[in-house]
């Protein structure tokens, strides 16, 4: 299959601070003790798409994943890594390396995206229909859209859900329609010549981007060269492909809502039922010759939509992080890589657990770790050469590696990066402590972002 893969790796996010560090970039903060970039780039080795693009924000950055994927994949895939600036985006990133890329089409797939959805798949249905752009579809998580980039529990109850509008044809092949990251209370608004050329599309609110993306390589470069602003692909580049593939197609349009600017309107209340009950915004059938190769349609935009039993989740937020661990350790534990002992957890052979100390199901302890007596470890997961002391508890929790806990501590729903200290009794909760952080003695912390200034 001649498909060139670029994987973007991204840098040093904000949105992941303190976790991530000039030590850590985003690719390799460990996802149960693996650089998360590791379950794309096994992903795309088990689809057979082993020449591979690895864009990395930063020199430092792209230093450090260069060696850990030499070190890793050695002999197993042939990946390039590159670096480029900082904070120019995902588009801008395709854009300063559009010169290397030669192939028919271009697989681009976000390296924060943990999943078992086939690349190959996606390429495969964009190949047989011969469109400009396949995007990869997956069904809302049960813990939210992983754009939601919420830090913790509460705040991720606070926040309202940001969704995607997807607009389909009644085959579900086509993409007519998106809008990336709209409140549902707001009128979506839907061009009377696109209901006109299509005849009929279907509304839906319960498919998130997956960022995953198969491209016609002309097309790519063609609108990376045109439009010199845009720095998103889910936010521009799509949705400007989506809008523009039937720029030719007739308009008017009975049975619709038309404001004086030409769009079809849904307002709330009608958009909330639609949304829910699937239903199509227009009566008369649907022209499938408008969105063939010979109708009027400049280029087709297409999807590949997983099945609801898929796992698709994105690493983009600290609690999208948290939701990853801890379904990576337990419902999707087959992505993990690992083989699970009868009590449903991993227990490295080398760690050395203490006198009456539990470790429960949906746990991960990696080499070298110890544990004190009395501990109590609940579907966490627990990085290399740990050392826990005596009556520690840790729940719902990610602690990285080398990290000193003194005895008596209580950690719950936080992540725990590496060389961190905590000081006998210290109390965390819904906390995120960077690296090289040291929590003080007795020290009590709730929903806090702790690291070294």
């Amino acid at each position: 299959m001649d498909f060139q893969v670029v994987v973007l790796g991204g840098g040093t996010s904000e949105k992941l601070s303190p976790l991530v560090s000039k030590d850590v970039p985003k690719a390799l903060l460990p996802v149960a003790n693996r650089p998360a970039i590791s379950y794309v780039l096994d992903l795309l080795e088990s689809s057979d798409l082993k020449d591979i693009i690895v864009v990395v924000e930063g020199q430092e950055a792209a230093r450090l994943v260069g060696a850990w994927i030499s070190s890793a994949y050695l002999d197993r895939l042939l990946v390039e890594v590159v670096a480029v600036s900082e904070d120019i985006g995902t588009a801008g990133a395709l854009r300063a390396i559009s010169k290397r890329l030669v192939a028919n089409d271009v697989l681009v797939i976000s390296g924060d995206l943990v999943t078992d959805v086939l690349p190959g798949a996606v390429a495969a249905t964009h190949r047989r229909n011969g469109a400009a752009v396949t995007a990869l579809l997956c069904y809302v998580p049960v813990s939210g859209p992983s754009d939601a980039a919420s830090s913790g529990a509460k705040d991720k109850a606070k926040k309202p859900c940001r969704l995607n509008i997807v607009g389909l044809d009644i085959t579900r092949q086509f993409l007519l329609h998106i809008v990336s990251g709209t409140d549902v209370e707001k009128d979506v608004r839907v061009y009377k010549r696109k209901i006109r050329a299509v005849g009929q599309m279907e509304i839906r609110s319960d498919l998130m981007d997956a960022h995953l993306y198969a491209f016609n390589r002309t097309t790519l470069q063609d609108v990376l060269e045109k439009k010199e602003t845009y720095r998103s692909i889910r936010l521009e580049v799509l949705p400007y492909l989506v809008r523009s593939q039937l720029r030719s197609a007739p308009s008017g349009g009975e049975g619709t809502i038309v404001d004086e600017t030409g769009n079809v309107i849904v307002p709330p209340n009608s958009n909330l039922q639609c949304l829910s009950q699937h239903r199509a915004i227009a009566p008369s059938a649907f022209k499938q010759d408008l969105l063939s190769s010979s109708g009027g349609g400049t280029h087709r935009c297409c999807v590949y939509i997983a099945g609801k039993n898929k796992y698709c989740h994105r690493l983009n937020s600290i609690q999208a992080y948290c939701d990853i661990n801890r379904d990576v350790i337990g419902e999707a534990s087959h992505l993990s890589g690992y083989s699970f002992s009868s009590h449903n957890n991993i227990i490295h052979p080398s760690c050395v657990l203490g006198s009456k100390t539990t470790v429960g199901p949906q746990c991960m302890l990696d080499e070298g770790s110890q544990l004190g007596d009395k501990c109590s470890v609940k579907r966490s997961v627990i990085g290399r050469h740990c050392r826990i002391g005596s009556n520690v508890k840790i729940v719902n929790s990610v602690v990285m590696n080398h990290v000193v806990i003194e005895d008596g501590c209580h950690i719950q729903g936080s992540v725990v990066c590496n060389n961190v200290q905590l000081q006998e009794r210290a109390v965390l909760k819904d906390c995120q402590v960077g690296a090289g952080y040291t929590v003080t003695t007795g020290s009590d912390h709730k929903a806090e972002s702790l690291a070294r200034k």
